[in-house]
């Protein structure tokens, strides 16, 4: 997630709050000017200003924007690397000023209603989905969407509570979330077990006619997917793919 362009909207604003969302995985609430806009699936790049301490990674990283256009904030949510961007965002005063730049990116829910939207994601590939999940529910979206949505535990899952209370609120939303590594988890779980596979697919996908796929997450896990959707007969038109590399 960079960008070469230089002009886009830059704006400080502070950070209001963060919380932990799931096991080693934090969500970041900054301050929402009333001129920014974006598209949900966006994201921005977060630089952060005089940091006490940084690394050859440096000060700067892009993050999908979580929260949805109505909320009066700007949300980013990520996985506590032990970086230094990650340390001193974990740990500066709230009130503490960042630059955000954007928003960028084209990843968005298409327009095209009679057409599922069938997203494949795991872990921090979340993120851009909660804002276009929570804006299809508010407008009452006619879209049918899909979400499979992958993570080792329920203890790992970010937002999925959240994600579960949305199938109440749209009817044309159903989440099949899926666990990897049960064993290893200290809660309950009645859901799908194991990695998202074909066989996944089409247990939940039956008629569903000429969907859009998205696949969001980790490198491995997009070409996983990517490589599953190709071999079986997917055409790469209709497959949007966004990496989340070095999250």
């Amino acid at each position: 997630m960079t960008t070469a362009v230089a002009d886009w909207p830059k704006f400080l604003a502070k950070l209001k709050n963060r919380e932990e969302i799931a096991e080693r995985t934090m969500a970041f609430r900054f301050e929402k000017p009333a001129s920014f806009k974006f598209t949900p699936g966006q994201f921005i790049d977060i630089t952060l200003l005089n940091p006490p301490e940084t690394d050859a990674e440096g000060n700067a990283r892009g993050f999908s924007i979580a929260s949805a256009p109505d909320e009066d904030f700007i949300m980013i949510a990520t996985r506590l690397r032990d970086t230094a961007f990650k340390r001193v965002l974990k740990t500066i005063s709230l009130g503490t000023e960042v630059r955000i730049e954007g928003p960028f990116g084209d990843l968005r829910l298409h327009n095209d209603k009679s057409r599922a939207a069938v997203v494949l994601t795991g872990g921090i590939g979340i993120t851009p989905f909660r804002s276009i999940l929570l804006r299809a529910a508010k407008e009452k979206l006619p879209h049918h969407i899909f979400l499979f949505y992958a993570n080792r535990r329920p203890e790992d899952a970010a937002f999925l509570n959240e994600l579960q209370e949305l199938e109440k609120k749209n009817p044309n939303y159903k989440l099949i979330a899926c666990m990897t590594e049960m064993e290893k988890s200290q809660q309950p779980w009645s859901g799908e077990r194991g990695l998202i596979n074909h066989a996944l697919l089409e247990k939940y996908l039956k008629g569903v006619s000429s969907p859009i796929y998205y696949i969001t997450g980790p490198p491995a896990m997009v070409k996983a997917m990517h490589t599953m959707l190709t071999g079986a007969g997917v055409d790469d038109d209709n497959v949007r793919i966004e990496e989340f590399a070095g999250y």
